[in-house]
């Protein structure tokens, strides 16, 4: 919820409201900055009587058409949609070119890049944990501290791809290490000089965040033992 701004959480609230007649709280696997996309967002709360199908319709004829609900879990008592969380996985997307269909949905980027540097440089990322150079400034967060799994760059025809895995990200992280590996693309930045600014835990140092636009939340993946049988 925002004291300044619209947000998902703020309909999915109402909706909620509206449908059961009575003030429901959620909570989120975690906040995406503003522009941020979400295919898959995991979402808890406490109801008192049984989540049906029928609520996922009716919750979707009441929620805007940019908000949608796909599915729900029954989980333990103590289960927490962002605590619990033991992967989250990202997917940044660039178009090579121009096309109207996917506006405020990818970075449209036509300058040549050699992903096979980047690749090389994204490989770097998994050799370390403290992302400090990576994130915004003036976080509230006890630590800087990530384990990645896998970060990789693709391409198919005029689109590339980066997906990026970890237990947890810090706040900006994904667009930075975007907006910090295209240099690398490009021939200005170097795979070394990409290791020394993660080494050098200062954001002054990395490239400027990738656009929002861009950037999805695509997988967030829980342990068995939180789900109801």
């Amino acid at each position: 919820m925002q004291q300044n701004a619209h947000s998902v959480q703020q309909e999915l609230e109402n909706a909620l409201k509206m449908l059961f007649g009575k003030t429901i709280e959620t909570t989120a696997s975690g906040r995406t900055d503003t522009g941020v996309h979400a295919e898959q967002q995991i979402v808890h709360f406490d109801l008192d009587t049984e989540f049906t199908d029928n609520h996922i319709f009716k919750l979707n004829c009441i929620l805007p058409k940019d908000v949608a609900v796909k599915d729900f879990f029954p989980v333990q008592k103590d289960a927490h949609a962002r605590f619990d969380a033991t992967s989250r996985m990202y997917e940044y997307r660039i178009s090579r070119v121009k096309n109207p269909f996917l506006i405020d949905n990818v970075y449209f980027f036509d300058r040549p890049l050699d992903l096979n540097k980047m690749n090389e440089a994204a490989t770097a990322l998994l050799h370390h944990r403290d992302f400090e150079a990576l994130s915004k400034v003036h976080t509230d967060v006890k630590n800087f501290l990530c384990d990645i799994h896998f970060a990789h760059w693709k391409e198919k025809n005029n689109m590339i791809f980066f997906e990026i895995e970890a237990n947890r990200f810090l706040r900006g992280m994904v667009r930075t290490i975007v907006g910090s590996l295209l240099p690398v693309g490009m021939g200005k930045l170097s795979v070394e000089e990409f290791e020394k600014i993660l080494l050098s835990k200062d954001r002054r140092k990395a490239g400027a965040a990738a656009p929002a636009e861009g950037l999805f939340l695509t997988r967030i993946q829980y342990p068995d033992r939180i789900y109801l049988e």
